[in-house]
């Protein structure tokens, strides 16, 4: 359905771009993809190729108040490390990149349609259609640098994204995994559940 839905824009590994990417967009450089395991400990994301082969990993500490994550290229050698702020009315996480570059994750709030995420120290942002689970990736330009898609009902809370800045890789990944975080403590939240513990609801 997502290869030619404008709606819900996820696909899986070995379809083809979607339709309304590539007419707005262009072709993506390449696509990555991500499944959450469940029923560990660790809240861990594998993200692949389109061959399935694992190029980057996340663990969340087990118990954390401030979710703490750290992100792994498949070699082991770390990339990212994400905090969330404990109370935020904007949904705040914390980004340091292995390099050292720093940026922060803000929600702009009362926005029913769109979901803007501000991503302070970049400039960029992060605009998410509620409805169709699509995320939209821009530079300060507006220029598309990514489009996400995530999968619904899905207990692995799925996600693909077509990366069209591929300079910006490890960048985009830290953000996506922030994202995913985001998006899991919103649905706990929803819930009544706990955000460490809870998974999403629209993965």
């Amino acid at each position: 359905m997502g290869v030619f839905s404008k709606v819900h824009r996820f696909r899986e590994a070995g379809e083809e771009a979607n339709i309304y990417n590539v007419e707005n967009y262009g072709a993506p450089a390449y696509s990555l993809f991500t499944s959450t395991k469940v029923f560990t400990l660790h809240h861990h994301i594998d993200i692949t190729d389109a061959n399935d082969n694992i190029v980057y990993q996340s663990r969340s500490k087990a118990i954390s108040l401030h979710d703490k994550t750290d992100v792994f290229r498949a070699s082991g050698e770390p990339i990212a490390h994400i905090e969330r702020k404990l109370i935020s009315l904007h949904e705040r996480h914390f980004v340091k990149m292995s390099d050292g570059m720093k940026f922060e994750l803000s929600n702009e709030l009362f926005h029913l349609i769109k979901d803007i995420t501000n991503i302070e120290g970049l400039g960029w942002q992060l605009r998410g259609n509620i409805l169709g689970l699509n995320f939209e990736l821009v530079d300060t330009d507006g220029s598309v640098i990514a489009v996400i898609g995530q999968k619904m009902f899905s207990i692995h809370d799925k996600y693909c994204i077509d990366i069209y800045k591929k300079e910006y890789e490890e960048i985009v990944i830290a953000i996506l995994v922030t994202l995913q975080h985001m998006n899991r403590d919103r649905a706990a939240a929803a819930s009544g559940g706990s955000g460490a513990a809870g998974g999403s609801s629209g993965g």
